[in-house]
């Protein structure tokens, strides 16, 4: 009798929160490649960077099979996945689908490609999936299956070591995606985010994001493939050392 091979975990999480649309969609698709487990925060965690919950105990739920929400940031998810909550260490790590681009400067703030760091640094194959805002309906499902394309080939192959896959996509329908292409991190700026008020006590407060970024113009960067109508792929390492900077450095005879 022919053994039906198992097939093994997928951790799938985020930092829009459990219920977010793109979430379920990705865990649905990847399905076909992995007994995928949800473990994702339980309320909207954007821009909480690769923060861990120190300060508080992390509370989880149940609130569907193999679904965890947990009360922290996407960090502690992946955490308490490979740590307490799956079965053993999974095959691979998938954050999103994120609503919004996560391009350039902008990965150093994302919960969604932070979750995908902390797999990588406990040795997990990870991908951070990413889509644009613009249009009336979003295609979740295009970057699920892009997903799911990448996923067989992470499952094969591997990653290169210590690196993850942050995937961007435009929001258009599958047949108008002008192709795929590996891309570098771009850099963008900002005019002015602050955005400052005063409240009916006549003080004053503040909110951080305001304003329209900025983005340079250079070929081979995630935002130069996404203006090109193509889904971007960058791969982003965990070693941020300047290795060009170090023999500079040297030479400046730092005193004690």
């Amino acid at each position: 009798m022919k053994k039906t091979r198992r097939k093994k975990p997928i951790l799938v999480t985020n930092d829009d929160g459990v219920q977010a649309p793109g979430l379920k969609v990705l865990a649905e698709c990847l399905s076909a490649i992995g007994d995928v487990y949800i473990v994702a925060p339980d309320r909207e965690q954007s821009a909480v960077g690769h923060s861990l919950t120190l300060r508080h105990p992390l509370r989880i739920a149940e609130v569907g099979p193999r679904m965890i929400a947990v009360e922290g940031t996407p960090t502690d998810c992946v955490l308490l996945a490979f740590y307490r909550i799956l079965p053993e260490k999974p095959a691979a790590v998938f954050s999103g689908i994120n609503f919004g681009h996560n391009l350039g400067d902008d990965i150093t703030y994302s919960g969604t490609v932070s979750a995908a760091l902390e797999a990588t640094l406990l040795g997990i194959p990870a991908v951070a999936v990413s889509i644009g805002r613009t249009g009336e309906k979003v295609y979740y499902d295009v970057a699920a299956e892009f997903a799911l394309k990448l996923g067989r080939k992470v499952l094969r192959t591997g990653l290169p070591k210590d690196t993850l896959l942050n995937v961007n996509l435009p929001n258009v329908p599958a047949g108008k995606i002008q192709g795929v292409a590996v891309t570098r991190q771009g850099r963008r700026s900002y005019d002015d985010v602050i955005v400052e008020k005063v409240d009916p006590r006549g003080r004053a407060y503040f909110w951080i994001g305001n304003g329209e970024p900025r983005w340079a113009e250079a070929s081979g960067t995630d935002i130069h493939a996404i203006r090109a109508g193509k889904i971007s792929v960058t791969p982003i390492h965990l070693d941020l050392t300047n290795h060009s900077a170090i023999e500079e450095l040297k030479g400046w005879k730092i005193e004690k």
